[in-house]
């Protein structure tokens, strides 16, 4: 066996049994490792400041936060989904959008999700974090734009982090019935997430 031959079976087989959940570590920009590992100081803040929601938001926004999280797989994420979005803290105490459209698919390069309807669409791969969970790195589009990928630049514009990158984490929160949190987003708000059932 010649050593270029060599060296390409260990790579093989190194892909083969390497855990998946590495892909999405290789892939983050600090900026967004940053925000995940902060999660729970973005949820806090963002449940703190949506106080002055109105009942029905405030109540929206209990069901979908205060489940505790249990594990998902692949498996179960795959298909299509009824979603909502919801923002809360920052420019407003909380908004929460109406039902819209989710889906995730398995592709050759892994488990893909995508908002496909609604004002703010997000598309982007799902990699196993470990521990039960999937690491959402995303991007946002508005409206029809063309889908964007994920950029782990963490630069647009000379800005510290561009805002179209969007970090979460996914999660079941019972039977059909699942969310997705993003700390920390650039824009508009402090916490957001997205509730997903079927």
């Amino acid at each position: 066996m010649t050593i270029t031959r060599a060296i390409l079976a260990a790579s093989l087989l190194a892909a083969t049994i390497a855990p998946s959940f590495a892909n999405w570590q290789a892939e983050i920009s600090g900026f967004d490792r940053d925000r995940l590992a902060r999660i729970d100081e973005a949820r806090t803040s963002g449940l703190a400041q949506s106080d002055g929601a109105s009942a029905a938001d405030r109540s929206a926004i209990n069901g979908v936060l205060g489940p505790l999280s249990s594990p998902i797989s692949a498996q179960d994420l795959t298909g299509t989904w009824r979603c909502r979005l919801m923002k809360l803290g920052g420019l407003a105490p909380a908004i929460v959008y109406g039902w819209q459209t989710c889906r995730f698919r398995e592709t050759a390069n892994g488990l893909f999700f995508e908002k496909t309807s609604g004002t703010q669409r997000f598309s982007g791969y799902a990699d196993p974090d470990g521990a039960g969970s999937f690491i959402l790195l995303a991007a946002m589009t508005v409206k029809d734009e063309r889908q964007r990928v994920y950029s782990g630049a963490g630069n647009s514009a000379g800005a510290a982090a561009t805002p179209n990158d969007q970090v979460g984490v996914v999660s079941s929160i019972g039977p059909s019935h699942a969310r997705i949190e993003f700390p920390f987003p650039v824009l508009e708000s402090t916490f957001d997430v997205i509730e997903l059932t079927r």
